[in-house]
């Protein structure tokens, strides 16, 4: 019977440098795997950015279960902070150290793993398909709406679609997102006349309009939670004047907020009431602004159903816990399958992503394919 290490995959996903932009050969390391595996593969390049589509069956079929991950990395930062060479991919007492090694190599892997000895040794009736892309950790407008498009292009389509990113917060099987927030940023300038701070009178200075506007946002509530929601969120992340002189009352202030919204809300909504706060800071203040909004996601949710409990059943199984159905944390690429078809996300603990000596446990690489495999074998069961 064959099998296919993930770990070992892993490893060589993590020595491949492919911060974002960059490949730097880690799709092409899974493209051969799977096309020997008997998948289909094809690329759906767009801006620079490489994507893989691959699919094992026959197209169109009614029953097709699709993977969804990234191989792209964010920056290492600064490289003598870490104890481990950060493409390396060494193992030390059975930890794998690495970017990328939780977000989201080894879910790669332990999916691609999964896929290619579940169709070896059980050929399904069915399709699998895994889209596989180099933009999650940046601008994302490449990535995995470049693949759904490619699938669009050619009449592919998932029935159902599990995204690897780790879900867990502190130990395996815990967590399945079934859901995530909106996300969205606004970037805020309030205009106004330069002056001497001893003639305040001749000037009009945009702080105080500035500060009554973050305070009327921050401060307001924006909801109580819902059903499968925590409240919403709004951060106000900076405030700049570029001032350093003492004696100048500024000309233009600058200000940028986040809010993370549940189904309460839309980013449209929300972007009505910045607008309408803003307009009362022009009316009482006499100022003049600027803004710019960018919504990252919307908020959605999957549902309890048949994929959460396919999943969960997989993973309670695989790893002795009962998970909770989760909408917590950031956004992730799940946010665009949502469009496509029913989504949900598991994969393995993530405390150390996006950090230095990023790691992951060898056992939890291994226990995470079993999951994926559990998952296949029930879904076509």
């Amino acid at each position: 019977m064959p099998v296919t290490d993930p770990v070992a995959l892993t490893a060589d996903l993590v020595r491949c440098p492919s911060v974002t932009p960059a490949d730097e050969g880690a799709l092409d390391i899974l493209h051969d795997l799977l096309e020997t595996a008997g998948f289909e593969c094809s690329w759906a390049d767009r801006g620079g950015i490489r994507n893989l589509f691959a699919r094992w069956g026959e197209k169109g079929h009614a029953r097709t279960f699709g993977f969804n991950g990234h191989t792209d990395v964010v920056p290492i930062g600064d490289e003598a902070a870490w104890t481990m060479p950060p493409f390396g991919a060494e193992i030390d007492g059975g930890i794998l150290y690495g970017r990328g090694a939780t977000d989201m190599k080894s879910g790669v892997a332990a999916f691609a793993a999964a896929a290619v000895d579940f169709v070896t040794t059980q050929p399904p009736d069915g399709a699998i398909i895994l889209a596989i892309t180099g933009d999650e950790e940046g601008d994302a407008v490449d990535g995995t709406t470049a693949l759904l498009d490619h699938m669009d292009a050619r009449g592919e389509r998932m029935d159902v679609c599990l995204v690897g990113e780790p879900t867990c917060p502190d130990r395996m099987g815990e967590m399945v997102k079934i859901g995530r927030r909106g996300s969205m940023s606004a970037w805020v300038k309030v205009i106004g006349k330069q002056g001497h701070s001893a003639y305040p009178h001749r000037a009009l200075n945009p702080l105080p309009a500035m500060m009554r506007l973050m305070d009327r946002l921050a401060s307001h509530e924006l909801d109580q939670g819902t059903e499968h929601f925590d409240p919403s969120t709004l951060a106000v992340v900076t405030v700049d004047t570029g001032n350093a002189a003492t004696n100048v009352i500024p000309a233009e202030c600058s200000a940028a907020i986040n809010l993370r919204f549940n189904d309460s809300h839309s980013g449209a909504s929300l972007s009505a009431w910045i607008r309408e706060e803003i307009s009362r800071i022009e009316a009482e203040f006499g100022v003049r602004t600027e803004l710019r909004i960018k919504i990252s996601g919307e908020s959605f949710l999957t549902p309890p159903g048949p994929l959460s409990e396919l999943v969960s059943k997989a993973v309670a199984a695989e790893t002795g816990v009962v998970p909770v159905l989760s909408t917590t944390g950031g956004t992730s690429d799940a946010r665009f399958i949502k469009d496509h078809c029913p989504v949900v996300e598991f994969g393995l603990v993530g405390q150390s992503m996006h950090q230095v000596d990023e790691h992951v446990e060898v056992a939890q690489i291994e226990q995470l394919k079993a999951v994926y495999s559990r998952i296949l074998k029930d879904y076509f069961a």
